[in-house]
């Protein structure tokens, strides 16, 4: 039987957060996972990150944001005025 998305990237977090060492959190309001005093958003999307996400990383106070699938040029403008850094995952 075919995972559903929202499971998916739920395994996503959870496994680029023990790559990572860190500790998963998640859940509704909350950062992804964090990782010695960085504090990660983590998107396992088949289209790039935009600018959407960083806003809403800001909100939670995230310092990183980690996408499989790369950035829109856009969020990558709104990452650096926020000062997140911007990673993408495998």
């Amino acid at each position: 039987m075919k995972k559903s998305n929202s499971k998916r990237g739920i395994l996503y977090e959870k496994t680029q957060c023990t790559k990572l060492g860190g500790e998963h959190k998640g859940g509704p309001g909350n950062p992804d996972c964090i990782v010695k005093g960085k504090i990660y958003e983590i998107k396992n999307w088949k289209i790039p990150a935009h600018v959407g996400v960083i806003k809403k990383a800001k909100e939670l106070g995230c310092n990183v944001v980690l996408s499989k699938s790369g950035f829109t040029d856009q969020a990558k403008i709104k990452a650096k005025k926020f000062n997140i850094k911007l990673e993408t995952g495998k």
